[in-house]
């Protein structure tokens, strides 16, 4: 068995730090579904690759966008499946595992003041801009995959394999406990 291994989780609950922890554990290569819509991004002119640059107004004029054209979340839904089925990854994605990609899959719960927090610590910006922005591109992105796909993003959590409430948790913690369930399963 080719193992995949697909996190899903709010911004700032910790994927990335997950993702790259068990993809070092497991000898996993990463895929990130945001690295195909940076891509995207950048042919329609814009910076993805600023600090922050999901929380600024850049960030949200795309997103806006991706409201106007489903193309854009389409295409890389496809991308990120083919990449599943192959296995032998990491991948972050919030659509995954809604649409039933194989894998085991992970969801990364956190408050939005906690993960207002992490983004501070990650793009250096203000607790109460972070915050707003956070509340902002939830609100923003299950109301897209909502009217995309029919599920609620953060919400409707029964198709996961493991949940892990990450609010005071160390990454080493999550990875631990991440792992532990891993490694259950597997066997």
């Amino acid at each position: 068995m080719t193992l995949t291994i697909i996190i899903s989780g709010m911004p700032g609950s910790g994927k990335t730090t997950l993702a790259n922890d068990l993809a070092k554990r497991y000898g996993l290569e990463i895929f990130t579904g945001s690295d195909v819509f940076k891509g995207m991004a950048r042919e329609q002119g814009y910076d993805p690759d600023k600090i922050g640059w999901w929380e600024s107004e850049e960030g949200f004029e795309f997103l806006a966008k991706r409201h106007e054209n489903p193309k854009f979340d389409k295409e890389v839904d496809r991308v990120v499946m083919d990449v599943a089925k192959k296995g032998g990854v990491v991948i972050t994605s919030w659509t995954m595992p809604y649409l039933g990609a194989p894998g085991i899959k992970i969801f990364l719960n956190a408050s939005q003041e906690e993960r207002a927090k992490r983004v501070v610590g990650r793009d250096g910006i203000d607790y109460e801009d972070a915050l707003q922005h956070i509340k902002k591109r939830d609100e923003e992105n299950r109301r897209l995959y909502k009217n995309l796909y029919g599920f609620t993003l953060g919400q409707d959590l029964d198709i996961f394999d493991i949940i892990v409430d990450t609010d005071g948790m160390t990454p080493e913690q999550v990875d631990d406990i991440v792992a532990k369930q891993i490694d259950k399963m597997v066997k």
